[in-house]
């Protein structure tokens, strides 16, 4: 596998509007019968359990998408990652487009994530649908057969075709030795940090390190060479 050819990345999502009550009276309406499906124990209202609508499409919108890649420096494997953090989803969109049609524009292409076919990849294409951008061709998926389809998961890659398993990024990371992104805020804290705090540059930054993570289990998993600290470049 050509490490080079591969693009990784990670998506940061926040429920669309602050409240509930910003919403239009129809996607009120429509979240109210949504969340009614949700797990509620504590049996929070549809308002109240609104803070969890960013990881539906429908609901929710992108603030950041971590973006990792590998190239060599000489003789120096480097996995070099950016993000792009905005709070225009459709301007964020477009430029991820525009990485995806110019410099990554190659049929090799390949896109990682984790959990992304369940997530990121269904999620980035349907958000580029809501803000009535065109897919580019690694996201368009109509009318391809599986193996035409350029999507690496790497908790498929450790499920082994156990499709009852799932596993989150931070265990897999612990179980095989490389360190954690988790040590200022985790996924369930991203909606707060940027709503409260409209601290979008923190939410950025959580995100690259969610990717390298990601890019190191990636190597990981295939039985590949590891990389240092050093040979991680932040762009």
């Amino acid at each position: 596998m050509n490490l080079e050819q591969i693009l990784f990345l990670d998506i940061e999502t926040v429920a669309g509007t602050k409240n509930y009550d910003d919403l239009p009276e129809r996607m009120q309406a429509l979240w109210s019968k949504k969340s009614a499906f949700l797990n509620n124990p504590e049996e929070l209202t549809a308002g109240e359990l609104y803070e969890r609508a960013g990881i539906y499409a429908e609901f929710g919108k992108i603030v950041s998408i971590g973006l990792g890649y590998f190239k060599r420096d000489g003789e120096v494997l480097q996995l070099r990652i950016k993000d792009i953090s905005m709070h225009d989803e459709k301007a964020l969109l477009e430029e991820f487009k525009a990485l995806l049609d110019g410099p990554f524009n190659q049929k090799t292409l390949k896109l990682c994530a984790h959990n992304g076919r369940e997530f990121d990849f269904p999620y980035i294409a349907r958000r580029m649908i809501v803000n009535g951008i065109a897919l580019p061709d690694c996201l368009n998926m109509a009318g391809k057969k599986p193996w035409e389809i350029g999507h690496i998961d790497t908790m498929d890659y450790w499920k082994f075709g156990d499709y009852k398993n799932f596993t989150s990024l931070d265990l897999l990371a612990a179980i095989l030795d490389v360190p954690t992104s988790k040590d200022d805020i985790d996924g369930s804290q991203v909606n707060g940090v940027y709503y409260e705090h409209n601290d979008l540059e923190r939410i950025g930054h959580y995100c690259k390190k969610d990717v390298a993570v990601m890019a190191r289990v990636f190597l990981k998993l295939i039985q590949a060479d590891p990389i240092d600290e050093d040979q991680i470049v932040i762009l």
